[in-house]
Formats: structure tokens, sequence, C-alpha cells
């Protein structure tokens, strides 16, 4: 089967969305038919330049930057097309050629203007206006942040050409239920996120005199991070021992550093930057809980999913996918309230023994659910059932 794999963000992009699409690219690419051959062609084709990245290291064919003739001519070689959250021009390609299209949603876009179901204008969750046809409420939202001829293109060119498109998608991938609950598109599946199992050994931090906590992700508003700083602040007054950790970097990192010199939490908070390889590894080192404070409904917490398959205690909002995949294996607190975060780390400061019970309930979690080999596989027979519908259809 020759697979067409769409992504607008590719290595050496980093991010979820980046992440997955290269791990479910490699795992595709692995499979062998019963004769030994190559199950799936795949091609990956991405907006992202290749800077440094070394595409012939990939196990799949990597096409940079095509023009629409060019993408017309990739999708028109394949026998199914899979769209890394509902891209405009590839589903409408792949529509007008009759082929099949399957689209994995990692965010709202098919259902939401600003793909997060958040009211830009108050910050506020979006009941889903869009779906309500409350198109003047999509019109103000996205006004708050373009020009009006802008906010009108945006909705009249894109949004409804790309809900109607994923309406007419052969198969959509939700990555919670949530996800489903939220869009409610027709022709869903549920497929969890899956990473690779960390063992020999699952990561367990370094002994240590202080309880050391970290946010892991991006720095940016919708991640909720000023609500970690709030319950920094109101742990650090009532005297306790702990570190923060920031790893990762983003758009809010100066007003994030700006509060933190200007709330005095320098002594017990840091932000490391983005790393990776073992600069990431040595920064987790003597971590032992991760917080997560998004003020948005996370559609999967692929972060979240990270530190629970490695024996870490998650901390979570208690909102969208996040709290999904989280269940019952780490400790939840309501959205955007530092008071109740701030409860949550209280209680492991003064029980640490949560930490490995909590550690050990959400690696179960991550393995029985979360395994990369299961995420290949119900990929796999996706892409076979829409490969089969479209040859009934001929």
């Amino acid at each position: 089967m020759n697979l067409l794999i769409y992504s607008h963000y590719f290595a050496p992009s980093v991010g979820g969305v980046e992440t997955i699409v290269q791990s479910l690219a490699a795992g595709l690419a692995e499979l062998r038919t019963l004769n030994g051959d190559r199950e799936f062609n795949v091609t990956v084709v991405t907006e992202t330049p290749a800077g440094s990245c070394d595409d012939t290291k990939f196990p799949f064919r990597v096409v940079r930057r095509p023009g629409a003739i060019r993408l017309w001519q990739l999708v028109r070689v394949s026998d199914v097309i899979h769209s890394a959250g509902p891209a405009f021009l590839p589903m409408f390609l792949a529509w007008l050629s009759r082929k099949p299209f399957v689209i994995e949603h990692h965010g709202y876009q098919a259902t939401c203007p600003n793909g997060l179901f958040v009211h830009q204008p108050d910050r506020t969750i979006c009941p889903g206006h869009f779906q309500a046809a409350r198109y003047s409420e999509c019109f103000r939202c996205l006004r708050s942040e373009f020009s009006s001829g802008m906010t009108a293109a945006k909705l009249l060119a894109f949004m409804f050409p790309r809900n109607w498109l994923s309406r007419a998608a052969t198969t959509n991938i939700a990555v919670t239920g949530h996800v489903d609950h939220r869009q409610k598109l027709p022709h869903t599946t549920g497929v969890y996120h899956g990473i690779e199992d960390p063992l020999p050994n699952p990561a367990h931090s370094a002994p240590s005199k202080k309880l050391c906590i970290a946010y892991v992700g991006r720095l940016v508003p919708e991640k909720g991070i000023p609500v970690l700083l709030e319950a920094v602040k109101i742990l650090k007054a009532e005297g306790h021992d702990f570190e923060i950790r920031m790893i990762g970097d983003g758009s809010e990192r100066p007003k994030l550093q700006e509060l933190i010199q200007r709330e005095e939490l320098e002594a017990v908070t840091s932000i490391t930057g983005f790393l990776t390889g073992d600069a990431f590894a040595h920064a987790l080192r003597d971590v032992s809980v991760v917080v997560m404070p998004s003020t948005w409904e996370e559609t999967a917490g692929l972060a979240a999913i990270e530190q629970m398959m490695r024996g870490r205690l998650v901390i979570a909002a208690d909102i969208g996918g996040l709290a999904e995949v989280l269940s019952d294996t780490g400790l939840k607190f309501t959205p955007g309230n530092a008071v109740s975060l701030a409860d949550c780390i209280r209680r492991v400061i003064e029980n640490p023994e949560l930490i490995s019970s909590y550690g050990e309930k959400g690696r179960s979690r991550a393995l029985q659910l979360f395994q990369r080999s299961r995420m290949i596989t119900e990929h796999a027979q996706i892409c076979r059932q829409a490969e089969l519908s479209d040859n009934k259809r001929a």
C-alpha cells in the first residue's frame, strides 16, 4: 500500500505531533507481509524545511514543502492519505481525486476556528460556538487576534471547508474519547497515542533531600504555567522545601521569567529552556513529580503519557483528554485554581510515599493503554480498512 502521511510540522521541528508522526511513519514502514515485503510504502509530506535533519536516516521517504502540483501528484499515486490534523489542501486533493483519506485529530481545528476550544476574548473554555452555528461568537473570538478581513477569510475560506471535508473523511481518528465527544464527527474511531516502554528499567529519580518537581512542555498561554507559579508562591510562603524545574521554551518565557523575579521565586524555580537527549535526561534525573497545569482542553497530553510510562507521579489539571489519560493514577486539581494545585503538591510533600504508589499505578496504566506497538497496529488496521472501502466503492 502506498501511504501518504501529511504533517504540516515535522522534524527537525519538535512537538507532540512531530513525535507521534515520526513514530507512526517508522512503525508502519517496518511492517512486513507474509512474503517479507513492505506492507506500507510510507511517504511523509511536510511544510517544515529540513534544516540540519538528514532525511535519509528515516525508514520512509520525506517530501518537504511541495507545491500544489507536486502534492497533487503525490496524492494521485497514493492508496490512502493520512493527515495529522485537518489540513485543507491535502484533504481537498484527496477528496478531489476520490482517494480514501484519514484524519488524526491532534487538536480541534475541524470544529473550532482557533483549534483550542478557548474563547479568546475572555480566555474561557468555548462551549462549541461553531458547532452550534453561533458564528458571530467565532468572529468575535478570532477578531481579538486578527483583523476583520483576516477573520472573515479564516472562517469562510478555511473553517467551513475544513469542517465539511472532515465530515467527508473516510475515517476520523480521535486521540482520546474526549476528542471524539467534543467534536462529534462522523466515522470516528479512537486511537490513543503510544510510546516505547523505557525498559529494562523505568526511570527513577535520584535520591534528593527535597522534592524536585518538573513542568515539561511548551511555554505558551494555554499551558497554565502562571497557575503553577501562584501555587509555588503559596507553598513557599508556608515554608515548604521543594524545587520547581521548567523544562521547555516558548513565547511566554520572558513573561514567566519576569513573574518569577517579581514574586521572588528564583530560589525555588528555574527555567532550563528546550532540552533534548542527554541534557533532557540529566534535567529529569532527580525529578519525581511532573505537573501539567493546562487551562485548555488538552487532546491527549503526550508529556503525561511519557512520564507515567517512566513511573513518575503526575499532577494534572482535571480537564480534557489530559484527565482521561491520567484517570485515577495521579493527582488532579481544578483547572486554573492555584490553591487546588498547591493542595496537591502539599499532599506529596507531606506524604512522599504517594510518589511511588501513584507512580506504579501510572506506569501500569501506560503499559496497558499507551504502548507504541498497539498504536501502530490500530493505525495499520484503519489504513487497511480505508483501502478496502475504496476498492469496494470502485
